[in-house]
């Protein structure tokens, strides 16, 4: 498994609530038109695809030229997405960064990376790998969080597919997105809740190797490869050849995934 991990970023589905308060703080994501990676405006449609996938992942997610007024009035209510392009001969290699007001990085993604020959689907691969670090994040805008963030330090944490509508999970109403090439709407709905794929309840035992633990089966057979993080309880693997997670949620191991762009969650008996 070949998973560079650069910076770490915990999915805040109730593994660390310091991570999740963080991207709470902001109330609006800011997408540039175009990135300064790239030479043309929403080139490869990597704006229009970033737009989306953090719409699908429950983020209120604008254009760089269309912010609303409270935004424009106060730009550091809003984080700004850039794409970090490290792409070589043989691959495309991207990351996804979020920086505040004062040009500091916040968040880092997982390298996003795909072998895919055709630029256009390659970095449409690349991007979607990359949204696995939000995949299950449960974002909801906190205004008390961001009241008290005007008085303390910005805090970088380190981490070390086309369109199909998803609801993100959240108490509280959300904003729904629809982002396609040839359109870009939201509207205010109410929320509803994602669903968690059953996944096998057979006893999978971790064995400490070097990089972290591997899980096998009864046969014995190697299930899965988990590396370890700098967060507890939270550890990067492949699964059916994508970056997956593996973090403990509530008592539950979890393994999060994505099939088709669809977030899949699927419960793990894991015994170390």
């Amino acid at each position: 498994m070949k998973t560079r991990i650069l910076y770490i970023l915990v999915f805040a589905l109730g593994i660390s609530g310091f991570a999740h308060a963080q991207l709470n703080k902001y109330k609006y994501i800011i997408v540039p038109k175009k990135f300064d990676a790239f030479k043309e405006v929403n080139e490869y449609q990597t704006s229009t695809l970033i737009k989306y996938y953090f719409a699908e992942n429950g983020f209120n997610v604008v254009y760089d030229d269309a912010l609303p007024i409270d935004l424009a009035g106060n730009r550091c209510t809003g984080l700004v997405a850039d794409v970090i392009d490290e792409s070589g001969m043989f691959s495309t290699k991207i990351f996804i960064s979020l920086k505040d007001c004062q040009n500091k990085e916040v968040f880092r993604s997982l390298e996003g990376k795909s072998k895919i020959k055709d630029f256009g689907a390659a970095y449409k691969e690349a991007i979607q790998n990359a949204f696995v670090s939000f995949a299950g994040m449960g974002y909801s805008y906190d205004p008390d969080a961001a009241t008290e963030n005007k008085n303390s330090e910005t805090v970088t944490l380190s981490y070390k597919n086309d369109v199909k509508t998803v609801e993100p999970k959240s108490t509280a109403q959300v904003i729904e997105q629809k982002a396609t090439p040839e359109e870009q709407v939201y509207k205010s709905v109410e929320p509803i809740p994602s669903s968690i794929v059953s996944g096998d309840v057979d006893v999978l035992y971790a064995q400490a190797i070097p990089s972290g633990y591997q899980l096998v089966d009864n046969t014995p057979k190697v299930v899965l490869t988990l590396q370890e993080t700098s967060m507890q309880y939270v550890f990067m693997t492949e699964y059916e050849g994508n970056n997956a997670v593996v973090f403990l949620q509530d008592g539950q191991w979890m393994l999060e995934y994505s099939v088709d762009g669809k977030k899949q969650q699927k419960k793990l008996n894991i015994k170390f």
